[in-house]
C-alpha cells in the first residue's frame, strides 16, 4: 500500500514538475526574440523543431527558425520596443511528449503607448530530451475567424 501511494506521488509530482518545466520553456521565449537573441530562442525547439508563424511559411530546424528573429520587419519590432507575450496554454502531458494550446499577443511600441499588433493561437508540440523540454513544432494562426485558426481553437478540448 505505501509503494502504490509513493509511486502514485511520484507519478504527481513529475507531472507538475514536467508542466512547470513546458510553461518556462514557453514564456522564456517572449523575452528572447524581443531582446535580439535570435540563436537562444531557437534553440527552444529540438535541432528538427518546425515553426509555423503563419504567412511566411514553416521554418524547419534551428537555423531558419533564428533566420525568422533576422528579418528585417522583426528587427524593427525590436528597435522600438516589442512584447510577444505567450498567455497560460492548456497543457496536456503524454509521458516524454506533450501538447499546449494557447494564445500569444504581440505588441509593439506605439509612441503614446503600446498596440496590440498581433493575437494569435498556438499549438506546440513538444518532447522530454537531454537538453529538457524542448518545441517539436509550433503551428501559430492570426485570430481571423479563418477555418485554421478556428481548428486550433477547438484543439484545446
Amino acid at each position: 500500500m505505501t509503494d502504490d501511494r509513493l509511486n502514485a506521488l511520484d507519478a504527481r509530482l513529475r507531472a507538475v514538475e514536467d508542466e512547470l518545466a513546458i510553461l518556462r520553456l514557453l514564456a522564456t521565449y517572449g523575452p528572447l526574440v524581443d531582446s535580439g537573441c535570435a540563436e537562444e530562442a531557437a534553440e527552444l525547439w529540438t535541432e528538427d523543431g518546425i515553426y509555423e508563424p503563419g504567412g511566411v511559411g514553416a521554418m524547419e530546424g534551428r537555423p531558419a527558425i533564428a533566420s525568422l528573429y533576422r528579418m528585417d520587419r522583426h528587427r524593427e519590432l525590436v528597435a522600438r520596443g516589442s512584447m510577444h507575450h505567450t498567455a497560460l496554454p492548456k497543457v496536456v502531458l503524454n509521458g516524454d511528449r506533450a501538447e499546449a494550446v494557447g494564445y500569444s499577443f504581440v505588441a509593439e511600441n506605439a509612441g503614446a503607448g503600446f498596440s496590440l499588433w498581433r493575437a494569435s493561437i498556438n499549438r506546440w508540440l513538444l518532447c522530454r530530451t537531454g537538453e529538457g523540454w524542448r518545441i517539436v513544432e509550433r503551428r501559430n494562426r492570426v485570430l481571423d475567424g479563418s477555418d485554421e485558426a478556428l481548428a486550433l481553437l477547438r484543439s484545446v478540448r
